[in-house]
């Protein structure tokens, strides 16, 4: 036998035994600072790359455009998998939004627990999903103010050029009176920055992560804050279903009530370094108490904020109500649970 046909046999039979690795691009539109990108996707995809043994691994892509485009991007193929914020859709990704209601008093890790299991329980036979593979369902930490003007009322914020993501947000701003201006988180600092805004509606963790310590001037904690920000994470549902099924099944047991947990407690974790990083560059932090005459004033403007989100809900078949009382219980019972 030649030696070319001794090496074509050798060659032949190691690419037989080999394991190839299967790469899955996560398009991501946060910094890389962000808990989503230093946290979640990555464990996410530690869990999955030592469940298959290496078979599957996980890459983070970065700039591929607006948050919006990112059910666009799985859904054609472009990137394999996302993440993005319900609110920059509107009318797509509506019941998910049960969880940003105000008054709903937990953190995010419990949130998005709740959210999880709510939308299983009472939403999953929605179309709101369809063309993608929904991994998880999650929350940021509490929403604040974060401004260039104190806000001892709910007169100081009449008029003033806020910054909201949509969702919820829409009708806190037209509660409060604010001049509301649309833009993706990212794009905060700049406007700040250049005074095309007073102030914006996001969880702390944005003095840090998006560097607001350096151009606001104060932060506003409520002690349930404002509201909370609905995600989902999502995948092509023909890359996965070209898996092996020891595969799919490793994704599945890394992603659900799995991944939207870790989700939501990566979040808390990091608004505690928002608030020291805006100490730090002397930002005045207010951190109010349930006491305080603003906290009362906002509960009592926001009481009815969730009557627009439970009427959708109703409209399309769904029981809003019972929808929301289930997922604050759910969420609750997860915080006593859990000690938070």
């Amino acid at each position: 036998m030649s030696l070319k046909k001794i090496f074509s046999i050798a060659v032949a039979a190691t690419l037989s035994t080999m394991t190839f690795a299967e790469t899955i691009r996560v398009a991501s539109w946060l910094p890389p600072t962000n808990p989503m990108n230093q946290v979640v996707i990555p464990a996410w995809g530690k869990a999955i790359s030592d469940a298959t043994d290496g078979r599957i691994n996980v890459e983070i892509v970065y700039g591929l455009g607006h948050p919006k485009t990112m059910w666009n991007l799985v859904e054609d193929g472009i990137v394999d998998a996302s993440y993005s914020y319900h609110g920059y859709v509107p009318g797509r990704f509506e019941l998910p939004q049960v969880v940003e209601q105000p008054g709903l008093g937990t953190n995010a890790e419990a949130a998005s627990y709740a959210l999880w299991t709510t939308y299983e329980k009472f939403f999953s036979a929605s179309n709101e999903f369809d063309g993608l593979k929904l991994l998880a369902l999650f929350t940021h930490g509490p929403g604040q103010i974060h401004s260039n003007f104190p806000v001892n009322s709910i007169d100081d914020l009449k008029d003033k050029k806020i910054r909201i993501g949509g969702g919820v947000q829409s009708i806190i701003a037209e509660k409060f009176h604010v001049t509301p201006v649309g833009a993706p988180a990212p794009k905060v600092y700049e406007m700040m920055q250049q005074g095309v805004i007073d102030g914006a509606f996001l969880p702390a963790v944005e003095q840090k992560v998006l560097r607001l310590s350096e151009v606001t001037q104060y932060l506003t904690i409520f002690p349930d804050g404002l509201y909370m920000g609905s995600f989902s994470m999502f995948m092509n549902p023909d890359v996965f279903e070209d898996l092996d099924k020891e595969d799919q099944q490793a994704i599945n047991d890394a992603s659900g009530e799995v991944l939207s947990v870790l989700a939501g407690k990566a979040w808390d974790a990091s608004d505690a370094a928002g608030i020291e990083s805006a100490r730090e560059n002397g930002v005045t932090v207010t951190t109010l108490s349930a006491n305080d005459k603003l906290v009362k004033d906002v509960q009592a403007t926001l009481s009815d904020a969730s009557a627009s989100w439970i009427k959708t809900a109703d409209d399309k078949g769904y029981n809003g109500s019972n929808a929301l009382k289930y997922l604050r219980d759910t969420a609750h019972e997860y915080a006593a649970k859990h000690g938070e």
